[in-house]
């Protein structure tokens, strides 16, 4: 019975070794370390700025004050009416448009134009046989002007009396002067091309070009004559030339005696 017991002792010893050994080789479970939060900055809250509400006291010492507008009769905009601009020139008168010469106005019209009244020349040149439109308030600003006086035109047609002044440069270039001189508008200017360009037969021959320009100028002056002086265009032209004959007969024979 004693040695059964030692036994059995011997084998709870034993299963209890192996027990142990067994439970050493199980790995513990590591306990991780608590992580550190980080600590979250906090927003400055702003203040509410506190507003002091200004007593009548107060603005009378801080020297505010409102303006009231005054009231007016329903505060409404004056409106006034344009005035409107006399009118130049009438119906019947004869003007000279710089580029295109001598017309007649034959009537003046209203046009409604962007909610606008525009009031026009409706002007006829008979030569060009064309019509224009032109706007009363930019006749001036155009450079269109009457017809020269009796008076006037006398002292102009001397012009083609004097000697003519040609320049000696390129011909491209006169010709240019020519024509600007020619739509400038200015009685005195054409005159003087009329008298530069024009050849009696006595003179060299012209070229087709100075010929053109030549007819036109003359042509321009003689439609300003016949108006000034109640006549036809022929006749005009007639008197211009013949003016022009004997003016360039008296400078030969005057170089012929010199």
């Amino acid at each position: 019975m004693v040695k059964n017991k030692k036994k059995q002792q011997k084998k709870t010893k034993i299963t209890k070794s192996k027990v142990a050994k067994a439970k050493s080789r199980i790995k513990k479970p590591v306990a991780k370390k608590p992580v550190a939060k980080k600590p979250v900055a906090k927003k400055p809250v702003a203040k509410k700025s506190t507003v002091k509400k200004l007593t009548n006291k107060s603005k009378a010492k801080t020297g505010i004050t409102k303006k009231i507008p005054k009231k007016t009769k329903g505060n409404l905009k004056k409106t006034t009416k344009a005035k409107k601009i006399p009118l130049q020139y009438s119906i019947g008168d004869f003007i000279v448009y710089p580029s295109h010469g001598v017309g007649e106005i034959t009537s003046i019209q209203t046009f409604e134009i962007a909610e606008e009244k525009l009031e026009m020349y409706n002007v006829i040149f008979e030569k060009e046989k064309m019509t224009l439109k032109i706007p009363t308030i930019k006749a001036k600003e155009i450079g269109i002007r009457k017809v020269s006086s009796k008076a006037n035109l006398k002292k102009t047609l001397e012009i083609l009396n004097g000697k003519a002044k040609i320049r000696r440069t390129m011909w491209s270039r006169r010709a240019q002067e020519y024509e600007s001189k020619i739509n400038s508008g200015s009685l005195n200017e054409l005159t003087e091309v009329v008298r530069d360009l024009f050849r009696n037969s006595n003179q060299p021959e012209q070229s087709y070009s100075e010929r053109q320009l030549y007819e036109s100028a003359r042509d321009r002056l003689a439609r300003e004559v016949a108006v000034v002086e109640k006549t036809d265009d022929d006749k005009a032209v007639e008197k211009i030339e013949i003016i022009l004959n004997d003016a360039t007969r008296k400078s030969s024979s005057e170089d012929s005696i010199i």
